[in-house]
């Protein structure tokens, strides 16, 4: 038995179907000549003013250069009374023909105030009907009005729209031309589609290079614009390294002594008290705990990707350890927890900590030796936090440390972060208070 392979040679040029590359410029062709000239061909597009930041229009007065900005408005008034005299001028027909040839060679060209393609297809509608009206088959298919009505809506048009838009238009132009020459004219009349294709040519190729340049320029100022930002951004990035080194060697090096003098100082006394070692242990944890948020702040300074550690943020869950923490500094505080304890979210959970963190740590500065309570009311629409310091015993040894008011302006940040409201100022008794309340949208137990 004998088995037979059939085989099919493909041509070298790969076929001409629906996906070689010449159906692929021919699509692509189409849909652009059909995006520019067909596609709401008639819609409104009013001639926007001028700019006037050029070079000329800004040094002139204010009335002058408000006037200027309507200067492309009144140049196709001139254009289209331009075409409306040469119109009305040549041929040889009456008085009304000519105003009305007139009136038809004006009208394209104003038209191309509020609809620019619109214009270019009634430029090409009227320009048979200037010839049959003026009887000016001399001229044939140009007349002398229709030649200037069309040449000046194919640069007006050109400048608004861009250049694939002008060079549809010059490729309809002249198709235009050789079909009425070669089909309707017959050798009969007056040939002048060659000056129509020749000026048309030159005006456009212009309009092309104005547009040209004008986005290449755009372009540039967009990548000076890109490279101004990146600039400033390595500025900033540079400014914020400063700001961690200094930061690094300031405050990183007192705090490692602090927490290297309260490891080593037990040992230098003889049977120290048990009170003196557990002060001493809470310094050091203190110091040590500093020295971890602050490397976890100079983190974030020192670099934008910077991800954070994996490590829990504190929540209110955390309290009880920040008030054992200030007790043993020597601060005596009470809570007082109101409503029914939920999981908030953790932006909430984070910034009520820290507010009462720093709350606390402005008692324990500010009103050494006074008593504090710390109140926290769980309320249907949010959280509200309420710190409350008694006043400086007069017996206290320890003096207030003064402050820049930090505290209270990173607290106001928090709380303005999560749209809350915040009121801090002196007690009645002479103590201090701090009331927060951060709102906490409810969720519909259905919804979720």
């Amino acid at each position: 038995m004998t088995e037979t392979t059939q085989s099919r040679t493909v041509p070298p040029g790969g076929g001409t179907g629906a996906g070689s590359p010449e159906h692929r410029l021919a699509v692509e062709t189409l849909s652009g000549l059909r995006a520019d000239l067909f596609h709401d061909a008639f819609a409104l597009r009013p001639m926007p003013p001028m700019s006037t930041d050029g070079v000329l229009t800004r040094r002139l007065p204010g009335r002058l250069r408000a006037q200027a900005a309507r200067l492309p408005h009144a140049m196709v008034g001139l254009a289209a009374l331009l075409a409306f005299f040469i119109g009305t001028a040549s041929g040889p027909y009456a008085h009304a023909q000519g105003v009305l040839a007139g009136a038809l060679c004006a009208l394209p060209v104003l038209l191309t105030l509020i609809r620019p393609v619109g214009a270019f297809w009634a430029s090409m509608a009227v320009t048979p009907v200037i010839a049959v009206v003026g009887g000016a088959w001399g001229d044939w298919p140009w007349a002398p009005g229709a030649f200037v009505c069309h040449l000046s809506v194919l640069v007006i048009v050109a400048i608004r729209t861009r250049p694939r838009t002008a060079v549809w238009m010059w490729c309809l132009t002249a198709a235009y031309g050789f079909f009425t020459e070669s089909v309707l004219g017959a050798g009969h009349y007056g040939n002048n589609s060659g000056p129509m294709l020749v000026f048309s040519a030159f005006a456009l190729l212009v309009v092309c290079v104005w547009h040209v340049r004008r986005d290449a320029r755009q372009e540039v100022s967009a990548q000076q614009t890109v490279t101004e930002h990146e600039r400033s951004r390595r500025t900033l990035l540079e400014e914020r390294t400063t700001i961690a080194r200094e930061l690094h060697d300031v405050v990183a090096h007192h705090m490692s002594v602090v927490a290297i003098q309260a490891e080593a100082a037990p040992y230098r006394v003889e049977n120290p008290p048990e009170e003196l070692e557990r002060a001493f242990a809470t310094i050091r944890e203190n110091a040590v705990a500093a020295l971890t948020e602050l490397r976890r702040v100079l983190g974030v300074v020192r670099a934008e990707d910077y991800e954070a550690p994996d490590a829990p943020q504190p929540t209110l869950a955390d309290l009880d350890g920040l008030l054992a923490n200030v007790r043993e500094a020597g601060l005596d505080v009470e809570r007082t927890v109101t409503g029914a304890v939920r999981e908030l979210p953790p932006g909430v959970e984070l910034s009520a900590y820290r507010i009462v963190q720093e709350a606390l740590s402005n008692t324990l500065r500010h009103a050494p030796g006074a008593s504090a309570r710390v109140e926290v009311s769980y309320v249907l629409g949010g959280l509200g936090l309420r710190v409350v310091n008694g006043p400086l015993p007069p017996t206290s040894l320890a003096k207030p440390s003064p402050g820049a008011g930090h505290g209270l302006t990173g607290m106001r940040e928090r709380v303005a972060m999560l749209n809350g409201a915040m009121t801090a100022g002196p007690a009645g008794d002479g103590g201090y208070e701090v009331s927060v309340f951060l709102p906490v949208a409810v969720v519909d137990e259905d919804e979720a």
